[in-house]
Formats: structure tokens, C-alpha cells, sequence
């Protein structure tokens, strides 16, 4: 049986909306529920990559469903931007979806049947963001996303995932209304349209100042993006078990913050006017304060996950630099670090998450010597970092080259030594912890070597080494499946980079 462009297109948000009320009804039946969940994120793939190599041969599709009053309408569409955000998260979530089952069940989560249905509701909001023909249906479908992934964040059900849910939801209910939803009622009112249009939808005589403030009010609203001030419910949402930092960080939150950041500076204000706005250049250097800000506090975690956390917030700043730019090689760089900051930073979640499954430890500080108990775990680690570092042979490298050429082509110079020195901190906080983890001795061993000093045949530190080096336990088979294929993405992204270049490039496609 074969669909028409635009039924796979509406298929490709319905399907896991209604994977929400079956993972309910199968809620009491755990290898059915999570059955469901597979099937279904196989089906959304299938159905994505189908729309994928439609407009790779040059085929598109529109599909309207309401509109509220003329000009105002719920539609959806087909382009490359988006396509590539959807082929990220449809992947994403089969492949977290594998690794939530090892670790919900190893770590013996309750309430798992609510968090696979939150989870599938969040990427039905995902599919309608990517595929959003206008700034109305994106807001929808964004303000669903918040809505749907809040009891993800509190699932653990303690005051303190209570308090890191509030302050989530809080941060991003609020900046929403007071500036994104303001920018998109003026955005109408001076426009009459709120359609994504290449080139902008904006006259060439628009008053710079009014689109200037309009460009702010844009950049904070869209909180999801976790620019400097508004980054804190990121760090707070980290009370979430690992599969929903990997949701937020790397397949649906924080990549529709910066997927929208990139849709309304190429597709409502247009690069050309974006290049001449007065608060351009305040805001790249706001971008350019949070890369670095972020990466120093990152440095100064001993929590794992907290230290990916303000990891995510300095690399969400190369995405929003590189739109800001208003240069193709900039809008290049930032759609090709979605994917790569996507594959990495997943992997070092799912890393974080198998530690603290096998080994039972948060703390950076207790994982020397871990590398021998987790040698595949901490390998992947390994990987994924130089993919965040940006260097060869990991994916990273490609999208950072090109937000460099970027930096170059608008001859902002002090923002291309940013993201170099931000290049040296991501260094400087990622690879110790592999580093330490296969070449240094474990905090046991030290302790066993302190105490046996009096010991001239120091026979319980030799025990203690021995144990340590037998003791070889990694994650559950699903997860360590979904950490090798994510670290293989790695590798695979920089070997090949056609598919991603290209799609990258197309979203240009068109402009003078």
C-alpha cells in the first residue's frame, strides 16, 4: 500500500499521538507497551524517510488543516530545515527508545507506562514543529512540546524534581507568552502573514529599529534555546532520569529551541535584512557571552550530567551564532550542528546514564578507573566528546569548519575566537573524564594503597586491583546497543556528510 505525499506528511504527527493511547492501554503489559513504542517509532521512520527522499528528488507537499481567520491557519509543509530536524528525532527516539527499556527497568523506574506516553506525545509535538508551514502551527505545536515533557521532568516524584519542573515550566511558559507570542502578533500585524518564506517576509522598507526590537523579542521568547539569562531550566530539568536528558538535550526540547531560532532568521526576517539590523550584533555577542559563560561553569561540575547540561547550553549557542551571522556558510554550520550536537550529546547522556545503571556513580570525581569495569561505555564517551570538540574523526568537525567559514565571511572576528577557545574549554571538561577513567587508578585503589603502607606485602592493595580489573560490568544489552549505534553515528556523520551537507545547503535553495 502506497500514501500520497501528504497523507505520510499528517501520518508523521498522528502516529505517535495515537502511540500515546496505546501505550495506556497496554500500560499493565510491559514487553506490549514497549512493543508499541518500538513498532511505532520504526513506523514514524519509515514514514520520514519516505518524505525524505520525496523532496530529494524534488517532490514537496502542503497540507492544511483549520484556519482560524484568513492569513491565520493551522498548515503543515514539507522543506529541507525541517525534514532534517524530523529525520533526527524520528531516529532518535527508536534509538532511546531501546535504551530507556535497559535502563527504566534496570534502575527499576515506577510510572513508566506515563513516561513512554509523555515521551511519544513530545515527539508528535516534534513532527509538528518540523513540518510547520507557518509561525501560528510552530507556536501550537512548541507550547505542546513544553506542556507534554513537564511530568518527564518531575517523574521522579520528589520535591526536588517537583522544584526543577517548576522552574522549567515556569521559565519557558513565561518566556513564550511575554516575548515569543508578542513578537508573533506584531510579526502578523506589520506583515499580515506569518508564513515561512524564503528571503523573509518582511518589506526592504521595514523600519530597522521595530525589526531589530521584533529580532529580540524573537531570540528570548524562544527560551527553549537556553540563551543567556533564560538557560536555567536546563540545569534544573536534569533531576529527569537519563532518557529524558537525552529527550530535552539531544531529540526534541533544546533542538526545537534552535531549529525555530534558524526558521525565523532565514524564513521571517530573511538573512539579507538580518545582516543590517541594529541588534544583530548585540545578540551574537549575547550568543557569543553564553558559549563561554556556559562552558566555564561547566568546568566547574563535579555532577556528570550537570556538567552535559551547561555542555548543552555553550554548544546551543553556536547554533543561535551561526543563524545570527546571516551568512550561508553560517545557516550551513548551525543545520549541520543540530545533527552532530544531537548524535554526541546523546551518546554522552546514554554514557552518563549507563554509569550511574552499572556502576553507581553521578560524581566525575568517582569514575577514575571506571574504564576498566566499562571499557565500551567509556570508549563511546571518548567519541562523543571529540564530536562536541568539533575534531576528527567524529561528526562535530563538519558543522564547527563551517560555522568558522562563517564567522570569516562576516568578518566577525571575535566571535571565530570564541568558538575557538570554546573549542579548548569543551576540551578541557570533556576529555579528562575518559582520560581518567582508563589511565588512572580507581579511589578505592588509592585508598587500598594508603592503608597497606605498613604492609610490606601490601597484599590487600594487590586484592583490591585484582577485583577491580575483573569486575567488568557494563550497562544492559538494550542500552549498550543504543549507545554503539549513536557513537557510530558519530563516526559515520563525519565519514559521510553528504546527505547532512546537502540537506543544509538546500535550505538556501532559492535565494539571490
Amino acid at each position: 500500500m502506497s500514501f500520497s505525499l501528504e497523507v505520510m506528511l499528517q501520518l508523521a504527527i498522528v502516529i505517535p499521538l495515537l502511540t500515546t493511547f496505546g501505550i495506556f492501554v497496554a500500560g499493565k503489559h510491559p514487553n506490549i507497551r514497549e512493543s508499541v513504542t518500538i513498532t511505532a517509532s520504526i513506523i514514524l521512520l519509515y514514514i520520514v524517510i519516505n518524505l525524505y527522499q520525496s523532496i530529494t528528488s524534488g517532490k514537496t507537499a502542503s497540507v492544511f488543516w483549520w484556519e482560524l481567520i484568513p492569513s491565520l491557519s493551522i498548515s503543515f509543509s514539507i522543506e529541507p530545515l525541517g525534514m532534517l530536524f524530523a529525520l533526527i528525532a524520528s531516529f532518535l527516539w527508536l534509538i532511546t527508545t531501546f535504551y530507556a527499556i535497559g535502563y527504566m527497568r534496570s534502575h527499576q523506574e515506577e510510572n513508566q507506562t506515563r513516561f513512554y506516553a509523555c515521551f511519544a506525545l513530545a515527539i508528535s509535538a516534534v513532527m509538528g514543529i518540523a513540518f510547520a508551514e507557518n509561525l501560528f502551527t510552530l507556536f501550537i505545536f512548541y507550547e505542546v512540546l513544553t506542556l507534554s515533557t513537564y511530568p518527564l521532568v518531575t517523574h521522579a516524584g520528589t520535591e526536588k524534581a517537583k522544584q526543577g519542573g517548576r522552574v522549567y515550566l515556569g521559565i519557558l511558559l513565561s518566556t513564550s507568552i511575554a516575548f515569543f507570542l508578542l513578537a508573533i502578533a506584531c510579526t502578523w500585524f506589520i506583515t499580515g502573514t506569518l508564513d515561512f518564506k524564503q528571503g523573509g517576509i518582511f518589506d526592504t522598507n521595514v523600519d530597522k529599529t521595530v525589526a531589530g526590537a521584533l529580532l529580540v523579542l524573537f531570540i528570548f521568547g524562544i527560551g527553549k534555546a537556553a540563551i543567556m539569562p533564560f538557560h536555567r531550566w536546563l540545569p534544573a530539568a536534569m533531576v529527569a532520569p537519563t532518557p529524558v536528558s537525552a529527550l530535552l538535550h539531544a531529540v526534541a526540547v533544546v533542538k526545537a529551541g534552535v531549529f525555530t531560532i534558524l526558521k525565523v532568521c532565514v524564513f521571517i526576517f530573511g538573512l539579507d535584512l538580518l545582516a543590517i539590523l541594529p541588534t544583530t550584533q548585540f545578540l551574537l555577542y549575547l550568543a557569543g557571552a553564553s558559549v563561554l559563560l556556559a562552558s566555564i561553569v561547566a568546568m566547574r561540575q563535579d555532577n556528570l550530567k550537570a556538567r552535559l547540561a551547561y555542555s548543552t547550553v555553550s554548544q546551543l549557542g553556536y547554533i543561535t551564532i551561526g543563524a545570527l551571522l546571516a551568512t550561508s556558510s553560517g545557516v550551513i554550520g548551525s543545520s549541520m550542528h543540530i545533527a552532530t550536537h544531537a548524535f554526541g550529546k546523546i551518546t554522552l547522556f546514554f554514557c552518563a546514564g549507563a554509569i550511574l545503571v552499572a556502576a553507581h556513580k553521578s560524581k566525575i570525581s568517582e569514575m577514575r578507573g571506571l574504564g576498566r569495569q566499562m571499557p565500551l561505555t567509556m570508549m563511546a564517551f571518548f567519541i562523543a566528546s571529540l564530536s562536541i570538540i568539533g575534531v576528527p574523526p567524529a561528526a562535530g568537525t563538519w558543522s564547527k569548519w563551517f560555522l568558522l567559514m562563517g564567522t570569516m565571511e562576516a568578518e566577525q572576528w571575535t566571535l571565530m575566537v570564541v568558538l575557538m577557545l570554546s573549542s579548548l574549554l569543551n576540551i578541557a571538561y570533556l576529555l579528562p573524564i575518559p582520560f581518567h577513567a582508563f589511565f588512572s587508578n580507581t579511589l578505592s585503589e588509592n585508598q587500598g594503597r594508603s592503608a597497606s603502607k605498613g604492609d610490606p606485602l601490601n597484599l590487600d592493595s594487590d586484592l583490591d586491583h585484582t577485583q577491580t580489573q575483573a569486575q567488568i560490568k557494563e550497562a544492559p544489552w538494550p542500552s549498550l546497543i543504543a549507545i554503539s549505534i549513536t557513537t557510530l553515528g558519530c563516526l559515520i556523520l563525519f565519514i559521510y556528510p553528504q546527505p547532512l551537507f546537502d540537506l543544509a545547503t538546500a535550505i538556501l535553495a532559492g535565494r539571490e
